[in-house]
């Protein structure tokens, strides 16, 4: 019964480290600005070079 505790706890330590984990990196993605769609000549050069 010890051992099935133990499991559980750590388990569950590290569901909260993932979660955590998670949540910072998207406040660090959300904070980096508005994402702004790339100018249209360097999407023309690209679907050129792709085809």
């Amino acid at each position: 019964m010890e051992r099935k505790k133990i499991i559980a706890i750590i388990t569950g330590a590290i569901s909260v480290l993932i979660a955590l984990a998670y949540l910072i990196l998207v406040f660090l993605l959300d904070s980096r600005g508005e994402m702004l769609p790339a100018p249209i000549s360097d999407l023309s050069l690209i679907i050129f070079l792709l085809s």
